[in-house]
């Protein structure tokens, strides 16, 4: 008995597997940030019933799917891996993504895959459940009616900078994952660029027995993590404003001119303390003018 080619396929390079864009189905599964009682009668069903659980690890999934009595076929998919997809979905196109931890494609592989699995026809379904920046964000006691989630900084040059800065000069809550081993180095650039008093907190092993979150300004949090701590991070960095609701700005920028400070060291001093990036230098252009002989 021969197989009958599905209409409106496409064949993936690395298995020549043959994908149908009519059967095409992609579940992502969100998993538990740390404690596993976390994971949903949803996701525990989606797991059992797809052909295969792809994963960015497949070694640490592998251990949650055990733990859980589940027995279907994992395939590892991770942003080293991510070409063979279109193989992976041709063999098992009932196909359930897992990320480490968390809800997949927020900075991480899941991103890539939605898009892959939409051209091709196929539909893409998102289960609700864990992740790690919306407790984090609750937890802080900072303002959670807007927010931005900023995944991770860039490591270094132009790019760190840009988003320092932007965090800096954001008028709204600020999220940034972070990892352990660079935790104190994201403080102080964080410190430098949006000053010392700017409040944050910082929230680590969420759900797990040693959960803490710890809250004070960035000059605070960074003496409290000078070492990298245990556990993945979720840095909150509350808005430009917060805390400052009536401060005089304008005052505070004409007492800085009266003692002679330059215009570019006034914006900077004003940048550190809070204020946006275009008020501090329209702010210490006007005043350094002002006094100009």
């Amino acid at each position: 008995m021969t197989r009958r080619e599905p209409r409106n396929a496409a064949v993936g390079p690395e298995t020549g597997g043959l994908v149908s864009d009519a059967h095409i189905k992609l579940w992502l599964v969100p998993t538990p940030v740390g404690n596993l009682g976390d994971i949903t009668l949803r996701a525990l069903d989606v797991l059992r019933n797809a052909d295969a659980v792809a994963a960015e690890d497949t070694r640490h999934s592998g251990l949650l799917l055990q733990h859980f009595g589940i027995a279907r076929p994992l395939v590892r998919l991770d942003a080293h891996t991510m070409n063979r997809a279109p193989g992976v979905l041709g063999r098992y196109p009932r196909l359930a993504f897992v990320s480490d931890a968390g809800t997949p494609g927020i900075s991480d592989p899941g991103a890539e895959l939605v898009p892959l699995v939409l051209s091709l026809g196929g539909s893409v379904e998102v289960l609700p459940g864990p992740t790690a920046f919306v407790p984090a964000l609750v937890a802080s006691g900072l303002p959670t009616a807007r927010f931005t989630f900023f995944g991770f900084l860039p490591r270094s040059g132009r790019e760190r900078e840009a988003a320092l800065r932007e965090v800096a000069e954001s008028r709204v809550t600020s999220l940034v994952y972070e990892a352990p081993s660079r935790l104190p180095s994201s403080l102080r650039d964080l410190e430098r660029f949006c000053g010392p008093e700017r409040p944050c907190a910082v929230a680590r092993e969420l759900s797990k027995l040693h959960e803490e979150v710890a809250r004070g300004t960035l000059a605070e949090l960074s003496v409290r993590f000078s070492s990298p701590p245990k556990g993945e991070i979720v840095i909150v960095i509350g808005p430009a404003t917060a805390g400052l609701p009536d401060r005089d700005w304008a005052a505070e920028a004409e007492a800085l001119a009266a003692r002679g400070m330059a215009t570019r060291d006034l914006r900077e001093r004003l940048i550190a303390a809070g204020l946006d990036r275009n008020s501090a230098y329209r702010l210490a252009v006007q005043v350094t003018t002002v006094r100009e002989p």
